[in-house]
């Protein structure tokens, strides 16, 4: 869909999340003259992660997990990048990306997800395996099924982080690897299942009865369970805990503390000490108004939230899901700033953003 509108107002969706899932969705379907969209994702499938944990167990596919941001992008008629970004430059208002120039935005929405944070634990970032960003983890896995039925399914496997994410990923895990072990012939008694958590029980940030439910399942699967056990450092084939006890293990998976990206430190917006990008109640940078961010890199300025990664995440979405986010985007889009066209296109070449009136891509 081609607008034949002038361009007023240069609307840029950084990331593939849930919410500018959304937002292109919505747009497609009620389309805002003279606003542009374009959407820089660093996959073209994007994964929910809501159905990760099916996704691993094997009860769903790729594509009944996945969205195609090349049909969406062109139902809202936006331009689709397919890139990762490496910073902003909140004075001139452009996107900079690792291959293509840089992007120009008169309106900006941030969703690009977080990583686990192996940073604080010596050896995790060499020797385990970080669940997020979703579209790495899954190639990672395959890899790790792989080492699994070479190894004729004589595996021990371990999940730190007792949170729901850690849970979902461990018995997910389990259900699939027992499943393929044994479909590959070989006697699926040989894996072992560990789950390793700082926090005296399991889902700590769920009620206790839970907590401990999950619990009993997990020792009716014989899974070890390590509660209010710290990791000091992680090696090959092991876990080091603070209490000095050593848990070996073939297998690691990361699915602790979220960590932002590492770029935002140098955008000048402003984050909290963690360095998730602080915004109001609407998803509205407090530092850049033109700035908006949703999902996990979104810290809701005043509201503490859940600390593991898929809890934040789907915390996060929610309360997307309830913000005036997308309301909020539509009403500054649809106050035009007047715009010298001379001018713009004078600078939008150093810009890099290509010619103002190009058609939509995917």
């Amino acid at each position: 869909m081609i607008s034949t509108h002038p361009i007023l107002k240069d609307v840029v969706l950084l990331g593939a999340g849930h919410a500018h899932v959304t937002v292109l969705r919505m747009f497609g379907m009620k389309p805002l003259p003279g606003a542009r969209f374009t959407l820089i994702t660093r996959e073209v499938h994007t994964p929910y992660s809501g159905m990760l944990p099916g996704l691993i167990a094997g009860t769903y596919g790729f594509d009944d997990s996945h969205i195609d941001t090349g049909p969406l992008a062109r139902f809202a008629g936006a331009r689709l990048y397919q890139d990762e970004a490496i910073g902003i430059d909140l004075e001139n208002r452009r996107v900079l990306c690792k291959n293509r120039p840089p992007v120009a935005y008169d309106l900006l929405s941030i969703d690009i997800g977080s990583t686990p944070n192996v940073g604080d634990v010596p050896g995790a970032a060499l020797h385990a395996i970080p669940v997020k960003p979703i579209d790495g983890f899954l190639g990672r896995f395959e890899a790790l099924r792989a080492r699994v039925l070479a190894a004729k399914g004589n595996v021990s496997i371990g999940v730190v982080g007792a949170g729901a994410g850690g849970v979902e990923l461990l018995l997910s895990v389990e259900r699939r690897l027992e499943r393929d072990v044994a479909a590959a012939g070989h006697d699926p008694a040989g894996l072992a299942f560990t789950l390793v958590g700082a926090s005296d029980g399991l889902l700590p940030s769920f009620p206790a009865a839970m907590g401990r439910r999950f619990r009993e399942i997990c020792e009716q699967r014989g899974i070890r369970v390590f509660a209010g056990a710290r990791v000091d450092r992680v090696e090959t084939g092991a876990l080091h805990l603070e209490t000095g006890e050593r848990i070996a293990l073939d297998e690691i998976l990361w699915t602790t503390q979220a960590a932002p990206a590492p770029w935002l430190r140098d955008t000048g917006l402003a984050l909290d000490a963690r360095g998730f990008v602080q915004v109001t109640l609407a998803l509205r940078s407090v530092s850049h108004p033109e700035v908006f961010a949703a999902g996990d890199i979104a810290a809701v300025d005043g509201y503490q939230l859940p600390i593991s990664c898929p809890s934040r995440a789907s915390t996060r979405c929610a309360k997307a899901r309830r913000s005036p986010k997308i309301s909020a985007a539509s009403s500054a889009a649809r106050r035009p700033r007047r715009i010298n066209r001379s001018v713009r296109r004078s600078t939008s070449s150093p810009r890099g953003s290509g010619p103002r009136s190009a058609p939509a891509t995917a």
